[in-house]
């Protein structure tokens, strides 16, 4: 949820940086700071918690200049604290950055054996001190950064400033969103829209792959690979708040899809080291003490939340190796669950607010059970009235359908799989750092998916008028499939079911015929060769294969009528990325049909009434 704000121009930057920030707030962070360039130097004022405290700093310290940086963090790599928080100063470069630098362990490595010094826990560091390195043997700060984000594995928007070059800043962004804001003789660089309302209303999307910069004049930009200049469309943005929160979107649900790859980064933020193989639950959350005597979790949840619990049960039997009861909240009954003593329950919502889902926490807890809230929602009753709370941290969810909230809770599944298995010893140090590895992947692989959505409408398109579709998929895959299917029909009324890929000859497989097509989530791994025969089975009776499958997979191409292509991923994570197509494909056929994508008939964002 980190925010980012720049500013080239006449005026003082401190009071714009600072109104940018409040701007962002929204966004959540634990730690905020701000830098301008004056005099020959670059000062740089930070500190931890909210946004008054860093006011507070600069009432003691003003600072001065008219061209400078800010940001909002929230900590992935290092605690809170003011040492961590950005902006981040390595000789005479200073920076600030959203994402996560997946190899910074090793760059750090190399740089500390070339004599550099840290003075932080981040991965952001590493950036600072690689740019200054490059600067000192270049006379162009774009090709020092360029040069930089070359050796750099992982997602990041950042915005640089150095003291050689006092009139510019220059941005990079890859999976991490940017946009610069041009005003009159003054340019702004930003995160998010809100942070330029009332000082402009012409942007230009800073794209993957990019770097540019930023000057009072205007933004240049060129390929980050090649640096060949890139020509840039200004757009005018007549915004209302309204569509300010839609960031130029045109449904929430849209919006919303395309902020997982943040949100995924924003639910693993400070609860994770890589370098020592531990996952961290946070003060709320329970500690490895408790989790070491943990004989079996029940899991309890409605609708998109069963379906993540679904996944959970599945990473926590197979990572931890503790057995798993899913309940489904409005069913509960615990004289069917027999809950014993020491055993965890977890319920989940994204509200918070689930009528069905706390009554159940509530009977759990009543039968002695000690809860664990995984939600999105700070302070909601699910949060304050369990025993521990897992937050999200997904972002405010105004479609009615969830999309980010669905992957998030996988991951903060993941997250209580992998610290199980690591408190009962099921996993060692280097088994939970490979683990986590992998699940930093995560939001790159999505940011792959996203960039095939105008395919994906292509294929919405030719099946748009079926009035049933059928989601088929094995094994950590069917509750994406219960959960694609779900989506479809939520938004765009098409009546979908989802089956276990196995389950398909025990009865759907009578109603295949060639109005009636089928989804099949077939990624290459575990159930692929069985999987495939499923795809005969529906060809063979006229049925038409909308196949999700990894890229390349000429075996499935070849009986497939569609294919959509999925970047080939760590078996764990396939139920975050291969649910990312399925949300896409509901949202295109929603739009294509004309209904209301954000606010379907007769659903409700949160489900307060039995």
């Amino acid at each position: 949820m980190c925010g980012i704000i720049g500013y080239v121009g006449s005026r003082e930057c401190a009071p714009i940086l600072m109104d940018g920030l409040r701007r962002l707030e929204y966004r959540g962070y634990d730690s905020a700071g701000v830098a301008a360039l004056h005099d020959g130097d670059i000062e740089v004022r930070r500190a931890s918690g909210k946004i008054a405290n860093l006011e507070a700093v600069l009432r003691e310290r003003p600072l001065a200049g008219s061209v400078g940086i800010g940001h909002t963090r929230w900590a992935t790599h290092g605690r809170p604290s003011e040492e961590n928080a950005h902006p981040h100063r390595s000789g005479q470069v200073v920076l600030v950055h959203n994402g996560i630098i997946e190899n910074f362990l090793a760059l750090r490595a190399e740089l500390e054996q070339a004599g550099r010094s840290f003075a932080s826990e981040t991965d952001t560091e590493v950036l600072s001190h690689l740019v200054d390195l490059e600067l000192q043997q270049r006379d162009s700060l774009v090709e020092a950064v360029r040069a930089a984000l070359a050796r750099v594995q992982g997602s990041y928007a950042v915005a640089v400033m150095a003291l050689r070059f006092p009139d510019r800043l220059v941005v990079a962004r890859n999976a991490s969103p940017l946009i610069v804001g041009l005003g009159s003789g003054e340019t702004l660089v930003a995160s998010d829209i809100p942070a330029l309302l009332g000082f402009t209303r012409d942007i230009i999307v800073v794209e993957d792959g990019e770097v540019g910069e930023v000057a009072a004049e205007g933004y240049t930009a060129r390929d980050l690979a090649t640096g060949r200049a890139v020509d840039k469309k200004v757009l005018r943005v007549n915004l209302t708040p309204a569509m300010a929160e839609k960031g130029g979107y045109k449904h929430f649900m849209l919006k919303e899809i395309h902020e997982q790859p943040r949100a995924v980064i924003d639910t693993m933020r400070g609860r994770i080291s890589v370098e020592q193989g531990e996952v961290f639950l946070g003060p709320e959350g329970p500690d490895a003490g408790f989790l070491r005597q943990v004989p079996r979790v029940h899991l309890a949840a409605c609708g998109t939340s069963w379906h993540a619990a679904l996944v959970g049960r599945h990473l926590i039997t197979s990572l931890a190796r503790v057995p798993v009861e899913v309940h489904l909240a409005g069913e509960f009954d615990a004289a069917l669950a027999l809950p014993g003593p020491g055993e965890l329950f977890v319920p989940i919502s994204q509200s918070g607010e689930t009528l069905d889902t706390l009554r159940t926490h509530r009977e759990a807890r009543s039968c002695g059970l000690r809860t664990l809230a995984i939600t999105n929602t700070v302070a909601s009753s699910l949060a304050r009235e369990s025993d521990f709370v897992l937050y999200t941290h997904a972002g405010p969810e105004i479609s009615v359908a969830s999309t980010k909230a669905f992957t998030t809770q996988i991951v903060a599944l993941t997250l209580l799989a992998l610290a199980l298995g690591s408190a009962r010893g099921a996993l060692s140090p280097d088994e939970v750092r490979r683990l986590l590895t992998d699940l930093l992947t995560a939001p790159g692989l999505i940011e792959e998916v996203l960039r095939g959505s105008d395919g994906i409408r292509a294929v919405a398109k030719k099946h748009m008028a079926s009035r049933h579709m059928l989601f088929l998929g094995r094994g950590l895959l069917y509750p994406v499939a219960l959960e694609g299917a779900l989506k479809l029909k939520e938004v765009s009324y098409v009546h979908a079911e989802g089956y276990s890929a196995g389950e398909m000859k025990h009865g759907p497989i009578a109603l295949i015929d060639e109005d009636f097509p089928t989804l099949v989530l077939i990624p290459r791994g575990p159930g692929h060769a069985k999987t495939l025969q499923n795809l005969e089975e529906i060809r063979a009776r006229q049925g038409r294969v909308i196949a999700v499958a990894t890229a390349g997979d000429e075996d499935v191409a070849s009986r497939a009528h569609d294919v959509i292509p999925l970047p080939d991923c760590p078996p764990p994570l396939l139920p975050i990325v291969a649910s990312i197509p399925l949300q896409l494909l509901a949202y295109h056929v929603a739009d294509l049909k004309g209904t209301d994508v954000d606010q379907p008939r007769n659903l409700a964002k949160s489900v307060t009434v039995e």
